[in-house]
């Protein structure tokens, strides 16, 4: 075996293990839950969600409210990383395709977790590539720490590289009501007719 299909085959390892240990660690949090009212009966609901305050790639300060009345499908990544975020982006841009009018009642967002890089020009032209609708949203580090922890977002960048360091990060798009209240998660590698069909189904089975 060469060392560059050792390299590819250890890379594809890690990259596994790192996935696993990302869902691992949201489920985790989701089994620490508080009692609320659902549909009549009690429940649990993951703590998950709750205030942030970002600037959009157009210049405007927005924040979770900005987007009440709307389903927020929330993707957490950094516009240098090289795979798991354009496909996770592809995949919500197909899947918003397919929704057709549907999709009217989505609002996606790319949330950057690489404040140091990711400045609104960057992310703005990084989205062109993309589904238009998809909202970029842009911070200082200390917002980007803080949206992290409320959404339960692992990120850890790599000590070395220099400048072109990456980034490890959870890779799921999180499904929020239009009251701002968790959902599920969706897995960012889901095919995006697949990735349309499971929107369908937790919208129609959350809404009121």
């Amino acid at each position: 075996m060469t060392s560059r299909l050792k390299w590819i085959l250890g890379a594809s390892i890690l990259f596994l293990v790192f996935n696993a240990a990302a869902f691992t660690f949201l489920l985790t949090a989701q089994r620490s839950p508080v009692a609320i009212s659902w549909k009549g009966g009690r429940t649990g609901t993951p703590l998950i969600g709750g205030l942030f305050t970002r600037t959009s790639a157009d210049g405007r300060t927005v924040t979770d409210q900005t987007y009440r009345g709307k389903w927020m499908l929330i993707y957490f990544g950094y516009t240098f990383c090289p795979d798991a975020c354009p496909t996770a982006l592809s995949n919500m841009s197909i899947a918003l395709q397919k929704l057709g009018s549907e999709a009217d009642k989505l609002q996606p967002l790319f949330i950057t977790v690489d404040p140091k890089r990711d400045t609104r020009q960057v992310v703005s032209a990084y989205l062109e590539s993309f589904d238009p609708r998809i909202v970029g949203l842009v911070g200082t580090q200390a917002q980007t720490d803080a949206v992290a922890k409320t959404y339960r977002v692992y990120f850890e960048p790599h000590k070395d590289g220099g400048d072109n360091y990456l980034i490890d990060h959870s890779a799921y798009f999180y499904l929020m009501d239009p009251d701002g209240k968790f959902v599920d998660v969706i897995e960012g590698v889901t095919p995006g007719d697949q990735m349309a069909e499971r929107l369908r189904e937790l919208i129609s089975e959350h809404s009121t």
